[in-house]
């Protein structure tokens, strides 16, 4: 299997920290925008995109801070892959943006980033924050 390629997105968005961290870290803040629907249990997260169900571990979860999940697949494959949302706010001017960790294969870098472009569009759209 070919090795994947770890990337990192930078997208400013207008939301308190606070605000954020509820969309990306609950399963009904996450079916708002990254996928038709969320259920967890526990650690365990189910992703419902048409009918199609991931599952992922929460690795991590700090508060108004990130969030970092492994899909099942890649952990029972024994890879470290993992997607890291995080919470950025400038020190100076306040600004806040989310910062993307993903990994992908080499071939499709520009497709996964596309998806992400579109997938935090869509929160954007949710938080009113274009």
């Amino acid at each position: 299997m070919d090795d994947k390629i770890k990337y990192e997105l930078e997208f400013p968005i207008h939301a308190s920290p606070q605000l954020l961290f509820q969309y990306i870290s609950t399963p009904s803040g996450l079916s708002e925008w990254y996928a038709d629907n969320v259920n967890s249990r526990g650690e365990l997260f189910t992703f419902i995109w048409d009918g199609s169900e991931e599952q992922a571990k929460l690795l991590l979860k700090k508060s108004a801070e990130r969030v970092k999940f492994r899909w099942l697949e890649d952990e029972e494959n024994g890879n470290t892959y993992y997607f890291e949302i995080r919470i950025q706010v400038d020190e100076i001017t306040k600004d806040v943006s989310l910062m993307i960790t993903d990994f992908t294969e080499e071939d499709e870098i520009e497709e996964s980033k596309m998806l992400w472009e579109n997938m935090i569009g869509s929160l954007k759209q949710v938080l009113g924050s274009t």
